[in-house]
């Protein structure tokens, strides 16, 4: 017997390892990846990525997706009350769903803060990639052929030029001490569009890059 899940996917690099780590599970099998989208923008919420491209990520994944969609002022009630809509939506199409998948790394109070809010309805968050080396996972992720594009860098970690690279090994080198290679500290975040997973390779070119809030340098992708 498997047990169904669903997996929180920002379409980045955390998300990509830790749906890995529960396709090479034998006891869990994939219901859904579950994505949060923000409706103004039409793109995935904190990376900004295109939703079209979303989708063509997930199709070349052959995986299910779930979207869940807030508005781009979402304050923390608008957000859970999103979050328990998409979660009834998922726990009726089959009703022995009770567990959420995170790729989360180290950052306790993101842990407490989900298991906290997910208690209420039901389900319990599993953390695959929980308290591993994340200078080793970075380099996994690269070594075993996933590739992926950094497309958002918070400016008053990293700076802009980061942005719109390619997430390798001189990226990586050329990183200031302090920043995680993860990003787990909300430094980065990525988009990955090719790797072990894939059937076929994400086709993209690299847009332009604009700094929004004063502080967010987001790369399109089209």
């Amino acid at each position: 017997m498997t047990e169904p899940v669903l997996v929180a996917w920002s379409g980045g690099k955390d998300s990509a390892l830790a749906l890995r780590a529960v396709l090479a599970d034998p006891s869990l099998k994939v219901e859904a990846l579950l994505t949060t989208v923000t409706r103004e923008y039409d793109r995935i919420s904190v990376h900004g990525v295109r939703r079209s491209l979303l989708h063509a990520q997930v199709h070349a994944l052959g995986l299910p997706l779930l979207e869940m969609e807030i508005p781009a002022s979402c304050d923390n009630a608008t957000y859970e009350a999103a979050l328990a809509a998409a979660l009834r939506t998922a726990r009726a199409r089959n009703h022995s769903l009770h567990r959420y998948v995170f790729g989360d790394l180290f950052l306790e109070d993101v842990r407490r803060y989900r298991e906290e809010r997910l208690a209420p309805l039901g389900m319990q968050p599993i953390f695959p990639l929980w308290g591993r080396d994340t200078r080793e996972l970075a380099r996994v992720f690269i070594d075993d052929g996933f590739r992926a594009v950094v497309v958002c860098v918070d400016t008053t970690l990293l700076d802009a030029s980061f942005s719109g690279r390619e997430y390798d090994a001189s990226f990586l080198a050329e990183l200031p001490a302090g920043v995680n290679p993860c990003g787990e500290n909300g430094e980065f975040h990525t988009f990955v569009y090719d790797g072990p997973l894939f059937r076929e390779r994400v086709e993209l070119s690299i847009g332009e890059t604009v700094i929004r809030d004063g502080r967010f340098a987001y790369t399109d992708l089209v």
